[in-house]
């Protein structure tokens, strides 16, 4: 967020504060709440202190509203000017209730930032009225140790005195959270959360409590999609064992089970096993031991494979475009070989419909090219790869290293991508290598291999990062998110996997303190169900 518009946002805040013609401290607490959320400590207290001056000026009414939500829309996306919807909420009504003057410069705020009436009164009624969460709408989630009627999406913890609601935002597809205190702290990524205030419930999200497991992004999520799918995917792997021709090891003993609505991330050192994992999970590959099976149905019997048919999707490292032909007409042929009994207009609306969804819209018509003579970008060609197998709407996708050679920018999008199409009810394995922290927690799990096919961990990624820093007796091993910018450090895990012996000298040998036998015999002893 850049500064103007953070000052912008500010001057909102204060008119909205300032409207009944004084500041409480309830008020100022929720101002320097968001400041801080915004910014770190060296650069709160400037903004605290325009804050303090904008609300003069506001008081005396020499701020106008309507300019500032011009240059609000501008710069901010739909999702950032909710969450200022949010707070201005949140602001107006902290004392109790909300004034008629204050309810109508909200509601034109909102109006302002094109929010739809409709999402906008449910939004309206969750930071203002607790008796929402019991209403038992569609949007709203609740967390609790209340038994709770059937039509209210419920999630029970018998032990956890506190109350959270979740609302989600279908339009913007993102979840804010509201908390009611018990009797002991709970906290949202390592952050303390203050009784009856708003937070943003993002990717790579965790709540925790004391009396209660972690509650993870994808938990909430999942329950959510629930209600929406048709017929549930369930995929398992078993014991799964396979040996290269040579004789060679490749996978020891993966055990892994998933279901629809997850996006499951796979790494590991270069010659782990990541891709010939992949091949085994998806049926190109026939294991020598074990079982891969979508809704017990083996997927490498020969028969019993019929029934799946299409329910998979691959999508290879390397592309399979002709680079001859158009973005168009790529997708076109494809279509033409899955559907021949579709009719041309059938076809063309199929084609047209998946490119708009993939964002490819725009260059339906440019010829691919390629590495020489490039025409679309390196991400577009990614898009177009994945929206090949998209064609057939697999229920299940697996998707080898989509980022590689991709800028950081396109590799984002292209898990965006992924992780909308997860959000959309697929089961999405995704072989990834070294991820930025925004990527990394997008994955709702993560299945790490080491070098021999060794299965060495298999749960949440940012329970990744503490469970490797524990086993190496690191400082701070509680801590996977940095608690001042809210990143995660993936190569973290591997430093630590494959940290070096060092010698007499204070150099760094060739052989590891931790060998790949003996991290999964460090996941067998905390995973016994899973060995």
């Amino acid at each position: 967020m850049s500064e103007p518009v953070l000052k912008s946002i500010i001057q909102l805040l204060a008119i909205s504060a300032a409207i009944d013609g004084e500041i409480s401290a309830s008020e100022r607490e929720v101002i320097h709440g968001f400041i801080h959320e915004s910014l770190n400590e060296d650069y709160a207290q400037p903004f605290i202190q325009l804050f303090n001056e904008y609300t003069e000026i506001a008081i005396a009414g020499n701020i106008e509203a309507v300019n500032i939500c011009k240059r609000i829309n501008v710069e901010l996306n739909q999702k950032q000017k909710i969450i200022v919807l949010f707070h201005l909420l949140e602001l107006v009504s902290v004392d109790g209730n909300i004034g008629e003057e204050e309810g109508r410069f909200v509601d034109s705020v909102a109006e302002a930032f094109n929010v739809d009436i409709h999402e906008y009164n449910i939004i309206k009624a969750f930071v203002t009225d607790e008796e929402a969460l019991w209403l038992g709408l569609s949007n709203i989630l609740v967390i609790s140790n209340r038994k709770l009627d059937s039509k209210i999406r419920h999630i029970y913890k018998s032990r956890f005195s506190a109350t959270i609601g979740v609302l989600r935002i279908p339009s913007v597809e993102m979840y804010m959270l509201k908390y009611f205190a018990g009797d002991t702290n709970t906290f949202l990524n390592g952050l303390l959360l203050k009784d009856h205030h708003i937070y943003t419930f993002s990717n790579g999200s965790v709540i925790r409590n004391e009396m209660i497991t972690p509650i993870y992004y994808s938990d909430v999520v999942s329950r959510f999609l629930q209600s929406g799918q048709k017929s549930k995917i369930h995929f398992t792997a078993k014991h799964v064992y396979y040996t290269f021709p040579g004789g060679k090891i490749g996978l020891r003993n993966i055990n892994l089970e998933e279901e629809s609505g997850r996006l499951v991330g796979i790494m590991g050192a270069s010659g782990s096993g990541k891709s010939t994992l992949l091949n085994v999970l998806n049926g190109n590959a026939l294991p020598v031991g074990g079982q891969v099976m979508i809704n017990g149905i083996d997927v490498h019997d020969e028969i019993d494979k019929q029934k799946i048919q299409g329910v998979i999707g691959y999508v290879p490292q390397d592309d399979l475009l002709i680079e001859d032909l158009s973005v168009f007409q790529n997708m076109y042929f494809a279509a033409k070989l899955c559907f021949g009994r579709h009719s041309e207009e059938e076809i063309h609306r199929l084609v047209n419909k998946t490119l708009q969804s993939l964002g490819l819209g725009d260059i339906a018509d440019l010829k691919v090219g390629n590495v020489l003579q490039k025409t679309i970008s390196g991400g577009q060609r990614k898009r177009l790869n994945i929206g090949l197998e998209l064609l057939r709407e697999p229920a299940v996708m697996f998707v080898d290293e989509p980022t590689s050679g991709l800028s950081s920018n396109d590799s984002e999008n292209i898990l965006d991508l992924l992780k909308e199409l997860s959000l959309k009810g697929k089961l999405i394995f995704v072989v990834i290598h070294q991820p930025s922290s925004d990527i990394f927690k997008m994955f709702d799990r993560l299945l790490i291999l080491d070098v021999g096919g060794y299965q060495i961990y298999y749960g949440n990624p940012i329970e990744a990062v503490t469970y490797f820093k524990s086993l190496a007796n690191l400082v701070n091993s509680d801590q996977g998110v940095c608690q001042t910018c809210g990143n995660v450090n993936p190569e973290q895990i591997f430093n630590i996997i494959e940290t070096k012996v060092v010698d007499e000298y204070g150099r760094y040998t060739s052989q590891r303190k931790i060998s790949p036998v003996q991290w999964r015999k460090y996941y067998e002893e905390r995973h016994p169900q899973r060995k």
